[in-house]
């Protein structure tokens, strides 16, 4: 069983994060010589209700009225994926064993 949430793609911060990729003779990385990266963390809130008792979003705002969930990527076709102010459901699902 899990639960399902509704939140809103609101906003990110980027920073440059550095990547070791390169590798010594010996194949142990080489601390020496980083990488820059870009690193997006995705902010996203929970969505508002309109007012409207019987409208999707009231219903999940009395479900869950606050917080934020913030994803970090490296990966640019992660970050493309989410399109500032749309809505998204998230789900929480236990993993398993």
């Amino acid at each position: 069983m899990g639960v399902r949430a509704k939140f809103t793609y609101v906003g990110y911060e980027a920073s440059l994060q550095a990547e070791f990729n390169e590798k010594k003779p010996d194949g142990s990385v080489d601390y020496n010589k980083p990488t820059p990266v870009e690193l997006r963390s995705l902010r996203f809130n929970p969505v508002y209700g309109n007012g409207d008792p019987n409208h999707e979003n009231t219903k999940f705002w009395k479900a869950s009225p606050s917080g934020e969930i913030r994803l970090g990527t490296v990966n640019p076709a992660a970050w493309s994926a989410f399109e500032m102010g749309k809505e998204y459901y998230i789900d929480f699902t236990p993993a398993g064993a």
